[in-house]
């Protein structure tokens, strides 16, 4: 009986060494695996796989969308009332298909431009900085005609009549009253510089801030050639534009403005005011070739002749401007004869209709001269269109 007492008990502290044994075996082996890196990246790495492998498919996918948007993607915030793009209307321009060089002519400058287009389509130094007289007068009129209102209201005009001397004139007298229209016939057909200084009153408050808003006007129409500090072109210094200019201003008027165009190729206009008589235009071009319809001339010192000639043939209005010419017609005429019979309009060409007018590209024929743009210093008030 004591033996297997005995050996029940010997029994007993080797189960209790065993299990100590083992228990120590295990806690070193956990102790182990929590300081070893490897160990811990495979079982997390394990236990991701078996919760990817558990996530249904659709989950799965829009977890990947939500959770991997692309790194370069820059939010952009949403527009309220999204506004469509604007249509630039594009035309053809013509092409030279006749073989004839340009006519030799004495303008100092010259600028030849297709309306539809606006492309230049010959040009001597057509950027060159001139005393433009009353070309100047093409700028005046397009003000005007966007600020000045209804062209029927009644204007009680005030100038100063010390400014005037050897001008042209309409013949108004200060506090008397004609419409706006009749300024406007009186400013551009016999090149009235009393009709100039009245329109600048009435619409600009005095002279100097009308002028600015025709410095506004040609920068608004992307002409960079002008600046104005009268206006009715009496040279001045500091006072200057191009041929080019001059040729672009012409042609937005003629696109934009029904008024304009009616204005600049009329031959004569009875003015109703304070007095009436008619006035009559000056522009001998408007009798001597077959299409003329406009546009101004003008005459001093320093511009010597000048003219912005339009003339229409087939649907096609083509102008030429001419600073320091030997004859407003025949430096013009020749000019437009050699455009007409060397160039083709596209059969599908449709005049646009632009709110400003941008620099086209000049075509082969357009041989622009870089100059000084240099205003000339001598000083002149005389003024004959």
């Amino acid at each position: 009986m004591q033996k297997y007492a005995f050996l029940g008990l010997v029994a007993l502290v080797a189960g209790i060494v065993v299990g100590g044994f083992t228990l120590f075996s295990r806690s070193a082996s956990s102790t182990s695996a929590a300081t070893d890196p490897t160990q811990i990246v495979t079982t997390q790495s394990q236990v991701e796989a078996q919760a990817f492998l558990a996530t249904p498919l659709p989950a799965i996918l829009a977890a990947t969308v939500t959770a991997a948007p692309s790194a370069t993607a820059t939010p952009v915030p949403p527009t309220a009332t999204p506004l469509p793009p604007t249509a630039t209307p594009t035309v053809a321009p013509p092409v030279k298909t006749g073989s004839a060089p340009p006519p030799n002519v004495t303008a100092w400058s010259i600028a030849v431009v297709d309306q539809d287009s606006g492309q230049l389509l010959y040009g001597r130094d057509p950027h060159r900085h001139l005393a433009p007289a009353s070309l100047t007068k093409i700028f005046t009129a397009l003000v005007a005609l966007e600020q000045g209102g209804d062209l029927q209201r009644q204007v009680t005009v005030h100038f100063d009549r010390s400014e005037l001397v050897d001008s042209t004139l309409m013949g108004i007298h200060n506090g008397e009253t004609y419409s706006m229209q009749d300024l406007l016939y009186g400013l551009m057909l016999p090149s009235g510089n009393d009709a100039a200084l009245a329109i600048a009153d009435n619409i600009g408050g005095n002279e100097a801030n009308f002028a600015n808003m025709m410095n506004a006007e040609a920068a608004k129409l992307g002409l960079h050639d002008s600046h104005f500090v009268d206006a009715h072109g009496l040279d001045r210094p500091n006072h200057y534009s191009s041929t080019y200019d001059l040729a672009m201003a012409a042609r937005y008027g003629m696109m934009n403005f029904p008024e304009f165009r009616t204005l600049v190729k009329a031959r004569l206009w009875t003015v109703h005011g304070t007095r009436t008589w008619t006035v009559y235009n000056l522009n001998r071009f408007l009798w001597s070739y077959p299409g003329a319809d406009g546009v101004k001339i003008g005459y001093t010192d320093n511009s010597g002749h000048a003219i912005v000639a339009s003339a229409t043939r087939n649907g096609h209005r083509v102008f030429v401007a001419l600073i320091h010419c030997g004859d407003i017609v025949n430096d013009s005429v020749p000019l437009f004869n050699w455009v007409f019979n060397n160039f083709t309009w596209p059969a599908s060409t449709a005049t646009p209709t632009p709110s400003t007018v941008a620099t086209p590209t000049p075509s082969v024929e357009a041989t622009p001269v870089a100059s000084a743009n240099a205003t000339p210093t001598a000083l002149s008030t005389a003024t004959t269109p």
